[in-house]
């Protein structure tokens, strides 16, 4: 169901809908663990009736839960309704893994060990529809949430180029010197890298401002009805910029690679303009993000000056 969109014309459901219902099918879950706590397990006669009334209920919420997290993808960009899809395929996932458990203890195989797997699987029921609450309830959101993600790898590279030290010629010569002294093979540099490396340190804290400075001012121009179409290219620039700081960052190990550095700089350089233009079409740009783009651009020349 989820896999095909919804006509636009249809009226868009409230995610607060959808995660009000998820609590529902929590509660179901819940309804189910209960019938399995007592010392009979699977449950007798009675219980089983019991459960099969369980059942149907959890079913038809179960299902009105579906219908309406498709309402909730109307007018729904790429990430945006991929957080949903994920989302609500987790609870169904959950849920159909709890009602095979449950069905499979009619016939009496396994009964042993369903006590154990019921509230383990009601508990994975709880856990989907718990991350209901945490999913985006907007293209922006979502966009945002994902631009994050670039954010914490390209931090991720700049606390690794922080890490890389000077080469210390008495460590060096006693390294020589010694049977055991791989560990750090690699990681020591040059005073002519470090500067480099030092170069390339404040061009990727840069980026990160960038980038960061971007969330900013995008969540704070939040629209109703933002164009979903221009915001994933906005994510599509930041994630090749993530690639580039990547690649710049593995360039930086001895022997560096003084091309690759420059490439992948200017790759940089050229797709945050592509951002700043991207952002100034959406009305979204703000004067501090103007300022860190224009930092940044400014740094390239001095990267490739100390190259």
């Amino acid at each position: 169901m989820l896999d095909v969109a919804p006509d636009s014309s249809f009226e868009k459901i409230n995610w607060k809908d959808v995660v009000r219902m998820s609590e529902q099918v929590s509660n179901q879950a819940t309804n189910v663990g209960m019938l399995y706590t007592g010392r009979e397990s699977p449950p007798g006669p009675g219980g089983i009736k019991a459960l099969e009334d369980i059942m149907a209920s959890y079913f038809n919420i179960l299902q009105g839960f579906l219908f309406l997290a498709h309402g909730s993808l109307v007018g729904a960009g790429f990430t945006f309704s991929s957080c949903i899809h994920k989302s609500v395929k987790q609870v169904v996932d959950a849920s159909f893994s709890l009602f095979q458990e449950a069905v499979s203890s009619y016939d009496g195989n396994g009964a042993g060990s369903t006590r154990e797997k019921i509230p383990q699987l009601v508990g994975a029921v709880w856990d989907a529809c718990a991350a209901v609450k945490k999913t985006p309830t907007s293209n922006v959101a979502a966009i945002g949430r994902a631009m994050a993600h670039v954010a914490v790898s390209v931090k991720d590279v700049l606390c690794e180029i922080k890490e890389h030290k000077p080469m210390d010629e008495k460590t060096t010569s006693a390294a020589d010197d010694s049977s055991d002294g791989g560990d750090d093979l690699g990681n020591d540099f040059s005073p002519e890298e470090m500067k480099i490396v030092q170069s390339a340190s404040d061009f990727v804290s840069q980026v990160l401002a960038v980038i960061r400075e971007l969330i900013r001012s995008m969540l704070r121009h939040e629209t109703p009805h933002p164009d979903h179409s221009s915001l994933e290219k906005l994510l599509k620039l930041c994630q090749d910029i993530g690639v580039e700081v990547d690649e710049l960052g593995a360039c930086l190990y001895p022997p560096q690679e003084i091309p690759g550095i420059q490439t992948a700089s200017g790759k940089i350089s050229s797709l945050v303009s592509e951002l700043e233009t991207e952002a100034n079409g959406l009305h979204i740009s703000t004067d501090d993000f103007h300022t860190v783009c224009s930092r940044l651009r400014k740094l390239e020349p001095e990267l490739n000056l100390v190259i």
